[in-house]
């Protein structure tokens, strides 16, 4: 066999305490004084664990636990006591105001020249033969509408309109002033029981949080804190009947570009205090992670488990390859499918089979209608823009990979994926990898050292979460720089509490 067998989805601890560790009974003790906490959890020492140990003492306080997504929340509820409500936000949105709008969800896929029609949107016209279409200007309104629905403000605004590529500044200013509008009439759409857009669950989550509502509950405890909308975070701040748990790791907090806030460190709490005892893998990962938490600037550092002999080193038949990039993942999917191995991309592929569709479009000299490259009149276009806009950056990575490979090699490869139950190698963005672990993890080489000597936060968090997901052994590959730069031994001491 090419390698070990894949783990679930849903990461769960290598070993579990038998009994509380001094910061969780440090935890224990705090959260029974009823004052609001923050608690810093590292990767795998048992968040989840801790909050149940909390559930135990917090007596006939009516609590509810409130979790990332439904997996997770119904994972807590066999294990949590019976007076603690295991429940999503979405859940607790939908129990309140989401059943009246019911009957708009789980409609028919409603086709994009649809909405366009419903939203009277026409053609906006940039000049130097950029323009974006009634179709695109309808999904852009819808996209403005999704991203207002995330945030914490009661009224839509111009900073909502997300950034398309290839138009940037005054142009972006310009789309801007013409899309709100739209995105306007979209809301108002959506906010009425028998409106016609496609209603989705971010959407009945908005109005409930807009409704100031109060959640019936003594005790809330918020899970991966530093992953909430802020949404989300300001409805459970509002909560000034309650005690407030949040729970989470601050040095995880990845995807702000899609909405979410670090809730923890903007948390008015009371105490914060750390987990830092790792059951998920042994010493020598630890040591690991905690060069990239030096370089994060936080107190945490994490103690592996001596009972978990894990071990770095290279690795020929990993269970896992963590990439920076999905034009790098593709890459690697690529050179496992040319050796004969069975291939597994998290996610799956229709996301760069969709974008490998747009590129040979454009290099067959046809416009395509794909969000991300609708705008470019050809692939000399994108090219030039890759090369000589910052803003297309994220974008270079892609173009590379097309121009190295072609279009129908990343198609044939998207095709010949397989899911991960049957596959011998998981190839996964360290984005995607989040919660998720396995025995052997290599990383791939796109994690490039600074030029400057200064390794951006960013970065840092991106390769904390990648080199955190091995359990047994780790393959550091393009990270193994992090050996040029210091690690000094600064941690937050077991139940320390900071104010």
């Amino acid at each position: 066999m090419f390698g070990p067998k894949v783990e679930p989805k849903v990461a769960h601890m290598a070993l579990k305490p038998l009994k509380p560790t001094l910061e969780q009974e440090a935890i224990i003790a705090a959260a029974q004084t009823g004052k609001h906490l923050v608690i810093q959890a590292g990767a795998g020492t048992g968040k989840t664990a801790t909050l149940r140990m909390v559930a135990d003492v917090i007596g006939d306080r009516r609590a509810i636990y409130l979790a990332f997504n439904k997996a997770i929340a119904k994972e807590a509820a066999a294990s949590f006591p019976s007076h603690v409500r295991c429940r999503t936000a979405h859940a607790v949105a939908m129990a309140a105001v989401g059943r009246a709008y019911q009957h708009r969800l789980n409609g028919p896929r409603q086709p994009a020249r649809r909405a366009a029609e419903l939203l009277g949107t026409g053609w906006f016209e940039l000049g130097r033969d950029m323009r974006v279409s009634p179709v695109q200007m309808a999904r852009i309104a819808v996209d403005t509408v999704r991203h207002f629905c995330h945030s914490a403000v009661d009224d839509l605004e111009y900073r909502h309109v997300p950034v398309q590529n290839g138009i940037v500044g005054a142009d972006h200013r310009a789309l801007a002033q013409v899309v709100l509008p739209y995105a306007k009439r979209a809301w108002n759409d959506l906010c009425d029981k028998e409106g016609t857009l496609r209603f989705e669950h971010d959407h009945y989550l908005k109005i409930w949080a807009l409704s100031k509502p109060v959640i019936d509950a003594d005790v809330i405890m918020l899970d991966e804190g530093q992953d909430s909308n802020a949404v989300v975070a300001q409805t459970i701040q509002a909560q000034s009947q309650a005690q407030q748990i949040i729970v989470g790791d601050s040095n995880q907090s990845l995807y702000e570009w899609r909405g979410a806030i670090d809730a923890l460190q903007q948390w008015d709490a009371d105490i914060q205090l750390y987990l830092s005892h790792s059951w998920r893998f042994g010493p020598e990962v630890a040591a690991e992670a905690n060069k990239w938490l030096t370089q994060i600037g936080t107190q945490l550092r994490l103690v592996g488990s001596p009972a978990i002999n894990s071990r770095l080193g290279p690795l020929d038949h990993p269970s896992a390859v963590l990439c920076r990039t999905n034009s790098e993942a593709m890459r690697q999917v690529m050179a496992m499918l040319e050796d004969g191995h069975k291939v597994a991309l998290a996610g799956g592929g229709n996301a760069i089979r969709g974008l490998a569709e747009a590129a040979h479009d454009l290099k067959n000299g046809r416009r395509t209608n794909h969000p991300e490259l609708y705008v470019f009149t050809s692939w000399a276009a994108l090219q030039d823009y890759v090369d000589n806009e910052s803003a297309g950056r994220d974008l270079k990575p892609f173009v590379d990979l097309i121009d190295s490979h072609g279009t129908e090699a990343i198609m044939n490869a998207v095709d010949s994926l397989v899911d991960e139950k049957r596959a011998t190698t998981v190839v996964s963005t360290a984005h995607k990898s989040k919660g998720r672990q396995w025995s052997a993890v290599k990383i791939a080489d796109d994690f490039a050292e600074p030029h400057n000597g200064e390794i951006p936060r960013a970065d840092a968090m991106i390769a904390y979460v990648a080199v955190t997901r091995a359990q047994e052994r780790l393959d550091r590959g393009g990270l193994a720089w992090i050996d040029h730069y210091p690690c000094p031994d600064r941690r937050a001491q077991p139940g320390r509490a900071v104010a």
